[in-house]
Order: C-alpha cells, then structure tokens, then sequence
C-alpha cells in the first residue's frame, strides 16, 4: 500500500473533503499507525473552525485514536510494528527540557500543540505520532468502542485520580453527557460516594445505573445548596460547557473541596469568600500523556467501563462532526476507520 485516505479540513470553517494522499514516512522518534478508529470530540472544532491561532491548512483532526503501528522511524525503541496503540491529545514530549525532568511531560517546552491541531490526527487511515505519546491498547479492548477513553476517558479518569478525594468521600460529576457518563462510572470503580449533577431527570435512571449514588436535578432547585445538604463535595467534576452553571455549583463543595474544571467555559467568576471559608479550591485538568492515557485503558478494561457511542464511517466525518456538535448524540461520536482487529 502506497496510498492513504483523509478527512481534511481545507480551511478554517470549511467542510470536511476526502484526500487521498502518499503514505507518509515516519521521521526520527515518528511511527506510523494504520488507524482502526478516531472519536470525535467537541475539541476538534478548534481545527475545524479555526478557532486556535497560527494553525496551518489543510489539515486532518481526530485526538482519540486507536490503531496499529505500521512503520516506526529511527531512535524508536520499545515498540514493534503489529502492536495496538492508542494517541490523545497529548502529542509527546521531548523528556529532556525542565518540564519534562519535573514529571510534567504534558507542558514540554520543545513539543507542544495537540494531536489533530497542531499536527494531522486520525480522520484518516494512517497518521504519524511521536513515540513518547503512544499508549499500549489492551487486546480485549473494541478500537471502535474504545476510542472515546483516549480524549474524553482520560480526562475524566485523569482529573478523578487526582482531585483529592478518597474512598467514600462524596463527589459529584457535574453534567451526564460525553465526559460526565465515563466520569460517573471511573468515580464508582475509584470508590467514590457518587452524585450525579444534570438538567432535568432524564438521565436520572442512566446515571444511577452507570453508578451514581445520588442524583440531583439543577433545574428542581439550588444544586450548591442540595450538595451542602448531602455534607458538601470533596470534589466536583465539572463537565458542563456552560460557565453559569459551574458558578452556580461552587457553593456546593465541602471542606477542602476542589471544583476540577475540565469543561472548556472561558471566564469563570468564583466567589472568593466560598473558597476562603472552605480552603476549597478551583484548579483545571489538563487531560494526560500517553502513560496516563494507558492507565485510563487498563482501568476501564479491568472494571468493564465503556463509552456510549453512535458510529460512522470515514467518509461520513462531515455528518459524524455535525451530529457532535449538535449535541444530540448519546453519548461520544466514533468513525470506523478500518479493521477492528490487529494483523
């Protein structure tokens, strides 16, 4: 094979067109995968609306990938042709500079940007990656049912492990959409007491199902004030794309309580008095590098977490993208870019 096809954005706000392009080669610490499947997430629309400055065009988005390393470029040591991986959005680290040295790989001064950004990603059937962003994909895991742990798994997972909270400590996912239903099932498994947060009762079965606890509806009355009746959060999961609704929430964390912020809302107002009383704190997640990406995969085979998914095919991206961004999905968007098993 000497070929490959792309779903490549030609231009800022322009609609996706199938390429067919030259296999590329895989420079010096590069692989080559022959992608299986890519999730589309709501972050793509940076690539696809332009909306991060300074990115070049045409270009192929796609940060939750799954598939096979076909070639592997000089330097690459530790990895064979035929091994399943998995990219996000993490798009590798030189491991040298002084954020690397300080176990902070995810800020590396030499390689920065993200996966389907700042480089091609996976709307298409093969990408190059840096070695140092792979994640090794268990055998028993789906690629296509999979794929959405690499972006929207991760975070949650991620931002979960590192909120503060032990076990039977109550925490709340905030919002049970594409982030909050892995989020609610990762915080069950990590043995959290679990509320689930959500506009409405219509995913109040859902919820408790995944493995919520308790669930309350912000639209039924005050949620800050229903979390402080339940003896306040020691961590919420912010998940939600709307700042009202985070600020609104705040209120409901406990002593020592952390709102983890991985929902992109732009300016957030916080009342600095909740913070002062409690010694609660907002910090954001930033969603992890390829080890982290790994232990997320591991965890979820091992406690049978999965994403809920409507698929499509390659071709179809433009339609995959759109019915994303309508918000209507249930729960993650996936394409089905080739075979599900290695070989």
């Amino acid at each position: 094979m000497t070929k490959m096809r792309a779903m490549v954005v030609p231009s800022p706000g322009g609609k996706f067109r199938l390429e067919e392009r030259e296999l590329p080669q895989p420079g010096p610490d590069e692989v080559r995968i022959r992608v299986q499947a890519c999730g589309v997430c709501h972050s793509d629309v940076l690539t696809v609306a332009g909306h991060m400055p300074g990115l070049k065009y045409p270009r192929v988005p796609g940060h939750e990938v799954i598939g096979v390393l076909e070639a592997l470029g000089a330097n690459v040591k530790g990895w064979q042709t035929g091994t399943r991986v998995g990219v996000g959005w993490f798009s590798g680290a030189c491991g040298f500079c002084s954020h690397c040295r300080r176990d902070n790989a995810f800020a590396c001064e030499n390689i920065q940007g993200a996966t389907g950004v700042t480089r091609d990603g996976g709307y298409a059937t093969h990408m190059l990656a840096h070695a140092s962003a792979l994640a090794h994909v268990p055998a028993e895991l789906d690629p296509v049912a999979s794929a959405p742990l690499l972006c929207a798994g991760i975070t949650t997972f991620n931002a979960l492990r590192h909120c503060g909270a032990g076990p039977g400590e109550l925490v709340a996912i905030h919002g049970v959409g594409g982030l909050g239903h892995l989020g609610v099932q990762f915080a069950a498994r990590l043995g959290f007491r679990v509320v689930a947060v959500n506009r409405g009762r219509d995913k109040e079965e859902l919820a408790r199902k995944l493995g919520a606890h308790e669930y309350i509806d912000s639209t039924a009355g005050d949620p800050a004030a229903a979390l402080r009746a339940l003896g306040g959060a020691r961590a919420i999961l912010a998940t939600v794309t709307d700042a009202a609704a985070m600020q609104a929430i705040v209120g409901g964390l406990g002593v020592n309580g952390t709102l983890m912020v991985i929902g992109a809302v732009g300016a957030l107002t916080v009342n600095s008095l909740e913070l002062l009383a409690k010694r609660a704190a907002v910090k954001g997640w930033y969603s992890g590098t390829g080890v982290d990406s790994e232990d997320t995969l591991l965890f979820s085979q091992r406690h049978q977490i999965t994403s809920m998914n409507e698929v499509f095919p390659l071709a179809q991206a433009q339609a995959a993208y759109e019915r994303m961004m309508s918000g209507k999905a249930r729960f993650r968007v996936v394409l089905e870019v080739g075979q599900s098993t290695p070989g």
